[in-house]
């Protein structure tokens, strides 16, 4: 099954390539990844320069979020449990803006203090939600969904006191922008998450053991407290990662994992590769679209994440309550 995801991204990763605001033929895309010489010199620097980073990109951001939902709700067992929707991202989110608006690099100064605000974000959380139960799915959801809104009102705050020229990178930042990247960005991006994503399909039985409920997976050996703490730090240091390079990008967690877990059943052993890989041909596509369907320039990611994964959002909740 992963090989034929694996196949899925391929394919999406070719159409990435090969399609865009500037249209060139598929025959044109393998000759210059071949390094072969095409009719137009400008697509080989279209395509090295420009598609292939945001490619990449596109692949480890969408990666690390599916994944983060993954954990996320089977950590909570929670179906609507997603970093976006529990405001891990929107502590990140507050914290890289800091980082922006202090000057710092976007690596490490601004990845460090987004880190440091989904790490107090998610503080707050279980604060809030600790009087009932460290794992409490409804508490939990419930003071995430106030912590982003929380979130929500400190970015507007930040983003209304800002006046000069970093107001429109911040504003586009916010919407979820791939287009500033590049090839030492991704470099960059896949030595911080690769080591996460084997930890993480390393504890892939645990999280199956989670799935049990509490009192079932201490019987099987599992300390509760320690697994939590590994599997919040861990998924908490990528969303974080991916918001300090490419902006907020909302629903994803939500959408590849429900997804996935229809088509492959609930064994993280299998699901946390499928994530990995389904992820990242979900955001492939999504950016995608974000550059093809204008006329002129391109729409912001995010907007296209949020346009599926909102009504999504809506229909699992709605079915919850059924």
């Amino acid at each position: 099954m992963s090989l034929l995801f694996g196949v899925v991204l391929c394919i999406s990763a070719a159409f990435g390539l090969s399609l865009g605001s500037s249209r060139n033929s598929f025959q044109e895309m393998i000759r210059s990844v071949m390094g072969k010489e095409t009719a137009d010199p400008m697509i080989s620097a279209i395509i090295w320069k420009i598609r292939l980073p945001r490619v990449l990109m596109a692949a480890l951001v969408g990666a690390a979020l599916a994944l983060g939902g993954l954990v996320f709700q089977a950590l909570l067992r929670n179906p609507l449990a997603e970093p976006y929707i529990l405001g891990i991202s929107g502590g990140s989110a507050i914290g890289a803006i800091l980082g922006i608006l202090m000057g710092l690099s976007r690596f490490p100064g601004v990845g460090l203090l987004a880190f440091l605000g989904s790490l107090s974000t998610l503080a707050m959380i279980l604060l809030m939600a600790s009087g009932k139960g460290m794992l409490k799915k409804d508490s939990l959801l419930l003071s995430g969904v106030m912590i982003n809104a929380f979130c929500g009102a400190v970015i507007m705050f930040l983003v209304s006191i800002t006046q000069d020229a970093r107001l429109h990178n911040i504003i586009f930042w916010l919407m979820g922008d791939l287009s500033l990247a590049d090839l030492h960005q991704v470099g960059i991006l896949a030595a911080l998450l690769i080591p996460c994503f084997a930890l993480l399909f390393w504890l892939s039985h645990t999280m199956n053991l989670l799935l049990m409920g509490k009192e079932m997976a201490q019987s099987m050996g599992v300390n509760i407290v320690a697994a939590t703490v590994y599997l919040l730090s861990i998924t908490s240091f990528i969303v974080s990662v991916t918001v300090s390079h490419c902006g907020l990008l909302g629903f994803v967690g939500l959408v590849m994992p429900h997804l996935l877990r229809m088509l492959l059943g609930s064994d993280h052993r299998i699901l946390v590769p499928a994530c990995i890989l389904g992820g990242g041909t979900y955001m492939i596509l999504c950016d995608l679209l974000a550059r093809s369907l204008p006329g002129q320039g391109e729409i912001p990611v995010g907007v296209i994440t949020a346009l599926f994964g909102a009504p999504l959002f809506i229909f699992l909740l709605l079915k919850s309550k059924t």
